[in-house]
């Protein structure tokens, strides 16, 4: 074990292995000031246990509690910050240890007041880990061995949590990290049943692609006020040679602000877009496009800050703050908002653009769908105009992603007509399955060609006034005179 926080400072690149992981964040602990003679109390009475994610996490660590009722080991649910949400141990002795050292719900738990354990450590890098005895950089934690596995949203990829196990550090614990890993999982899979089995956001692959100034496809389609000013705000911070962080909801289109940005009038400099893959896949996908921030006119859009372990956010700012000021620096980075950015990587960030949703730059829609639309076609595509209007009404909550998705769907099959339900539909109310399943196959019936209101009745064995109700019930935007579904 090394002799303290100064011996480790002086450490090479961390990878994926145990140990440099844990040596890194021994550093960053020492960065923080944590004491290495004491775990800093930090509690809240404010524990929240409303979430999707407590409610599975707690049936099945409470589960399992009863397996292991008498076994010297405790059992914890935290949040994404760290703070202890519930804490399951029948064995006494530990119970009144972890409390002293303030691994009890209502503390918080993570690098900046506990310094290197094991949940602080799965939390930061985002992968399971194992911090055993002496790896423990508060010196009262050294009679443990740590396992935690973060748990993630199915839904959005976003990090819920932990699930952390906790025993004695001359217990055997070779087997910790794989039952909190099996406890994780049966975490995410009861979260993924209980939010309705929508599909699962499959874990990121990682992507290093190149943009080349010269080969752009025509001119930026999008004409709003809002994104002319965030395009050239970020250009602006760029010219200046400042590092340059654009933030927005995810798929707002912020990896496309940062290209717009970087090549400007500059025909000749090279674009890489660099997407973060699964946490234990970051190493190599570093290696890939790292050397490229000493090329000359080369520019890494790193996209999806916000998704990189402690270590390799660490590791980036240290090139970043290694450019000269005033030149134009070599990266651009995105995430969803600034306080996502991760610290050491905020420290070093210049200048902050927002984009805007695509929600509230509603004029970009149809120039967007008819370039999405050239895109796969490689020609002009006709627009119905029940699919303008429709387009135009939608919020669009996923903003420019979703509707690439949607208009990529709908030509696929026909000149753009026939949109998503939801696209379709302009109600409010948030409906059950039952009723999405009833809604969909209503348009179903109504969108087929030449289908009047009243065929559509007979189709779904319902009375035309029934039907009309339903109509309007679910905000369609079908219905026209005579019984013929027309454009809304």
């Amino acid at each position: 074990m090394p002799d303290g926080p100064a011996q480790l400072a002086g450490t090479g690149r961390h990878g994926g292995v145990a140990r440099p992981r844990v040596q890194a964040s021994w550093v960053r602990s020492q960065r923080y000031g944590v004491s290495p003679e004491a775990v800093e109390a930090v509690f809240t009475d404010a524990v929240p246990t409303d979430s999707l994610f407590y409610e599975c996490g707690a049936e099945v660590l409470e589960h399992l509690h009863g397996t292991l009722v008498n076994e010297p080991v405790g059992l914890m649910i935290t949040d994404a910050e760290g703070l202890v949400l519930a804490r399951w141990s029948g064995d006494s002795d530990i119970n009144r240890s972890l409390d002293r050292v303030h691994l009890a719900p209502g503390f918080y738990f993570g690098e900046r007041t506990a310094g290197t354990n094991g949940l602080a450590l799965a939390l930061a890098d985002r992968v399971p880990s194992l911090v055993r005895a002496g790896e423990h950089f508060v010196a009262p934690l050294r009679r443990y061995t740590c396992a935690a596995v973060p748990v993630l949203d199915s839904r959005t990829g976003s990090l819920v949590g932990s699930i952390n196990m906790t025993t004695w550090s001359d217990a055997s614990s070779d087997l910790l990290l794989a039952l909190a890993q099996s406890a994780a999982g049966n975490t995410s899979a009861l979260m993924h049943v209980r939010a309705g089995g929508h599909p699962v956001r499959p874990m990121p692959r990682g992507e290093v692609f190149h943009v080349f100034a010269d080969r752009l496809p025509g001119a930026d389609p999008c004409p709003s006020r809002a994104w002319r000013d965030a395009v050239a705000a970020a250009r602006q911070a760029v010219t200046a040679g400042r590092l340059l962080a654009v933030v927005g909801e995810p798929g707002a289109g912020k990896a496309a602000v940062a290209t717009l940005a970087r090549h400007g009038g500059r025909r000749r400099e090279r674009v890489l877009v660099a997407r973060p893959p699964a946490a234990v896949d970051v190493d190599s996908w570093l290696a890939l496009w790292a050397p490229e921030l000493s090329a000359r006119d080369t520019c890494v859009v790193v996209s999806g800050a916000d998704a990189l372990p402690a270590w390799a956010a660490d590791d980036l700012a240290a090139v970043l703050s290694a450019a000269q000021p005033g030149v134009v620096r070599p990266a651009v980075l995105t995430a969803p908002s600034f306080a996502a950015v991760p610290e050491p990587l905020a420290a070093v960030v210049d200048a902050v653009v927002e984009v805007p949703a695509l929600r509230h730059r509603p004029e970009d829609v149809e120039p967007l769908a008819r370039s999405f639309a050239r895109e796969l076609r490689h020609r002009d595509v006709q627009f119905t105009p029940r699919a303008v209007r429709a387009l135009a009404g939608y919020a669009w909550p996923e903003n420019v992603r979703e509707l690439r998705s949607v208009v990529r769907e709908a030509v696929a099959r026909t000149d753009v007509g026939h949109l998503r339900p939801a696209v379709l539909s302009s109600g409010s109310r948030s409906l059950t399955r039952l009723e999405q399943l009833e809604r969909d196959e209503i348009l179903r019936c109504l969108t087929h060609p030449g289908t009047t209101v009243l065929q559509a009745a007979t189709e779904l064995g319902l009375s035309r006034a029934t039907l009309y109700r339903k109509i309007a019930q679910y905000g369609l935007r079908v219905a026209g005179r005579g019984g013929e579904p027309t454009e809304a």
